[in-house]
């Protein structure tokens, strides 16, 4: 027991001493550490381009000799060694556009090295020479294209921008003139642009650091084009002398100019116009009236669509043929006539003319300035606003080539204008005659129900003996016949003026027999009436 308890005392011993020396040297690192602090740096963290800056390192505590260095992202810029005791170091620096980074003092004394904190110093360059650049170069597009404008500067850093679109901002609301479009850095980007994507671009790029200083570019003007429509194709003929000429117009309804028309005749190229202003052109063709010229095509075309029309037959039919006119009456809601619709219909002719007469007389020679009437449909159509007792009479129509004044009218038979008394019928007088229709309906079949009933039965009695029968088919047949009428078939007309019917007849009725029927009915089918 002795030994084991001197053991534990030595045991117990060693740690004590352990112990003490892990103190005492801690104390000492402490001691040393109280003695040289980590030194301090102090200098701006933002500068101008091409200024002077002034770094301070302090070392308060060190002994001399001490060494100072400016570390930038860890590397030595500038050195200083004091060897007095003077504990601190002034570096200056000339700011370039290098300059930015991380700034670090170093202080080496008596061999023991110390760092001080870091400074971020931002280099501020001053923002000038904003621009904008566009892609696609130059800045005109056609609708559904990307367009990608950037703000680019000659000289800043730490930049904001600001975008204007006509004079408005674009912003990132969905209010916003441009949509959709994305903003992203100095770039402005509109995927899909349409028609109110065009107009005046501006930028202003902005410094974000100490006085925001700004620099705003000139407008660029972006053009969006139109894509081009199908085109139309038509024509119309004039005379000159004893020749006639078609005057065929090629036109497109949408498109931005300038774009190329060509004609074609049966696939061959007879004309083309460039058209800088307008989506039209015309062209000159001389034509024969009565025959089949060919197939008229219009081309249109600009550096990114080429069209063409539907085809056109080149054909001047003149007029001939028949002239008729329709009439229409058009009454008010009180059933009373209003007005006269009248039309001129002509068998064939491609350009025709058309004239009215009243009585007679021209129409708009005898009626000039009148509201009572009115033209339509290039004069095919005659309106009359009201009828009276003035025009109305007899209306003919006539018609003519329009491009050649010497042909001859075709003139239509004469049709009858005048106020009618016809009373159009109204629901309620329909549902009336409907009503009094089903009621004799009802009523007559009441009646030939009646009739039938009350009616004597009637039956046919044979001359020959019947046949020996079933008797129950006899007990059938006498009921049938107690709640029916068995109506014989019309007799020959023979039989019945020799009259051997009329007596078999008579004899069938004294004797009140339903079996009675004559023989030669025998084989003939009987109606019955139930």
């Amino acid at each position: 027991m002795a030994r084991r308890a001197g053991r534990t005392y030595l045991v117990k011993e060693e740690q004590g001493l352990h112990l003490l020396s892990i103190l005492v040297l801690a104390g000492l690192v402490s001691a040393v550490a109280g003695g040289s602090p980590p030194p301090d740096l102090i200098g701006p963290d933002k500068a101008y381009l091409k200024s002077v800056v002034v770094f301070q390192c302090k070392s308060p505590g060190s002994p001399a000799p001490i060494a100072f260095e400016l570390l930038k992202d860890g590397s030595p810029v500038k050195t200083r060694v004091v060897p007095d005791n003077d504990q601190e170091a002034v570096f200056r620096l000339k700011i370039s556009e290098t300059s930015e980074g991380s700034y670090q003092c170093r202080v080496t004394t008596g061999g023991t090295i110390n760092h001080s904190g870091m400074i971020h110093l931002q280099v501020i360059i001053l923002v000038s020479g904003a621009h904008v650049t566009s892609d696609p170069q130059p800045p005109v597009l056609y609708e559904g294209s990307r367009l990608t404008l950037s703000c680019d500067v000659r000289a800043g850093s730490h930049l904001s921008y600001t975008w204007f679109h006509n004079r408005q901002e674009v912003t990132s609301l969905p209010t916003s003139p441009l949509n959709p479009r994305l903003l992203l850095g100095n770039t402005l980007i509109v995927e899909n642009v349409t028609a109110e994507h065009a107009g005046n671009y501006y930028c202003i790029a902005r410094t974000m650091l100490m006085d925001r200083r700004f620099s705003s570019s000139s407008e660029v003007n972006i053009k969006v084009k139109a894509h081009l429509s199908v085109p139309q194709i038509s024509f119309t003929i004039s005379k000159e002398g004893s020749s006639y000429r078609c005057n065929v117009t090629c036109r497109s309804s949408r498109g931005t100019p300038p774009v190329t028309f060509r004609l074609l005749l049966d696939n061959v190229e007879v004309g083309s116009e460039v058209s800088g202003e307008s989506l039209v052109a015309w062209f000159p063709v001389p034509v024969v009236p009565g025959q089949d010229m060919g197939v008229l095509l219009c081309r249109v075309e600009n550096d990114a669509q080429l069209l063409t029309s539907e085809p056109l037959t080149l054909e001047v039919v003149p007029v001939g043929g028949s002239v008729t006119v329709d009439i229409e009456y058009l009454y008010r809601f009180d059933s009373k006539m209003s007005a006269a619709r009248l039309q001129c219909h002509l068998s064939f002719g491609t350009f025709p003319s058309f004239s009215w007469s009243l009585n007679g007389s021209l129409l708009f020679g005898c009626c000039e300035g009148s509201t009572s009437h009115a033209l339509a449909d290039a004069g095919r159509t005659l309106l009359l606003a009201e009828i009276t007792p003035e025009n109305s009479g007899y209306y003919r129509c006539r018609t003519k080539d329009s491009y050649d004044n010497a042909s001859a009218w075709v003139e239509s038979e004469p049709v009858l204008v005048q106020i009618t008394e016809v009373t159009m019928a109204t629901i309620e007088v329909i549902a009336i005659v409907f009503c009094c229709f089903l009621m004799l309906t009802l009523a007559g079949g009441v009646a030939c129900v009646t009739r039938m009933l009350r009616n004597p039965r009637e039956c046919v009695q044979s001359s020959q003996q019947p046949e020996p029968r079933d008797p129950q088919l006899h007990i059938w047949e006498r009921r049938f016949s107690d709640n029916f009428c068995i109506i014989r078939p019309p007799l020959p007309l023979s039989e019945v003026t020799s009259g051997t019917a009329l007596k078999r007849l008579d004899s069938c009725s004294a004797d009140n027999d339903v079996s009675c029927v004559d023989s030669d009915l025998q084989n003939q089918t009987l109606e019955i009436t139930i």
